[in-house]
């Protein structure tokens, strides 16, 4: 398996933006809306690490707690449906089942770990 990124919610984009690439020297590599969120994708180029910043339409008023400003960790897998028979195997479940995210081939899932955290599963036709 390959760790492909962290992801944290932000309060106020624009100061999370110039945090991590003017301070941390990472480039903005991706943006993409969902229903309720913006996701900004930071790539340190010489590590190839990714950081996604969510910037959420509705949030805390304070913003977040740090027990709850972190969403998860995403992993590669060569194949979801191996994956899932490994879960099964290992006897546990899904939070989320495999699913197509954009209709081009990049499948994803989720799980959560013992103690809740969210661990997301990316099948990629490409690496």
């Amino acid at each position: 398996m390959k760790l492909l990124h962290a992801m944290i919610r932000v309060k106020d984009i624009e100061k999370s933006l110039d945090f991590y690439t003017k301070l941390l020297d990472m480039e903005v590599t991706q943006k993409r809306r969902l229903d309720d969120c913006w996701l900004y994708f930071l790539e340190n180029k010489e590590s190839g690490f990714q950081i996604e910043l969510t910037y959420n339409d509705e949030m805390p008023e304070n913003g977040y707690d740090l027990g709850t400003g972190f969403g998860h960790f995403a992993f590669g897998v060569d194949s979801l449906e191996k994956f899932t028979n490994k879960l099964n195997e290992l006897n546990y479940e899904y939070l989320y089942e495999p699913f197509d995210l954009n209709g081009k081939g990049s499948f994803i899932a989720f799980v959560k770990d013992p103690d809740g955290y969210e661990i997301e599963l990316i099948e990629k036709v490409v690496w």
